[in-house]
């Protein structure tokens, strides 16, 4: 069998070069993301979920932890205990809404505002803004086959969705 681009008519063997490619592929994003991660870590002492969730503070101030957690694609118990970090370090504040106490606004401190000025983006904000760049047919592939990947997996962590890459 000739090999082409095409998925539906790839020779067994060419089948294997492209697993190969992939695996690839996926050493150099996690890679890629674990260096970036451990720059701004050393650099800015804050995690890169943190990093993000500042520049996101910064992008919309009075922004609200569901709504944070939501752009972070995290669960809001993750992006709560998050904020508590970055509280206790005087990064950012909470605010409650004069009208209802219930409604809590977040802020960057003048520090946060301050690390920001110096910090790098982060990458998996960097992630976000590619996928989000990416054509939508591409993007649906592209979600379809992780999927698919991920369905066939015997072993995974199906909390790790709502987690940042890198724990904080």
């Amino acid at each position: 069998m000739v090999q082409t681009d095409s998925p539906t008519a790839i020779s067994p063997a060419g089948n294997d070069d492209r697993v190969q490619l992939v695996i690839q592929h996926l050493r150099v994003l996690f890679r890629s993301l674990q260096a970036h991660s451990r720059r701004i870590s050393t650099d800015c002492g804050v995690s890169a979920a943190q990093l993000w969730a500042l520049w996101e503070m910064h992008l919309e101030p009075g922004l609200n932890v569901s709504d944070l957690s939501q752009r972070l694609s995290i669960h809001a118990s993750t992006a709560s205990n998050m904020l508590d970090k970055l509280e206790s370090r005087g990064l950012m504040e909470r605010r409650r809404a004069d009208r209802d106490q219930r409604v809590v606004s977040l802020y960057l401190t003048a520090a946060g505002q301050a690390l920001l000025d110096n910090a790098p983006a982060p990458a998996q904000g960097a992630l976000n803004r590619a996928l989000r760049a990416m054509p939508p047919m591409e993007l649906a592939r592209l979600e379809t086959g992780l999927g698919l990947l991920l369905d066939t997996m015997e072993a995974r962590d199906e909390q790790a969705a709502l987690r940042p890459i890198a724990d904080d």
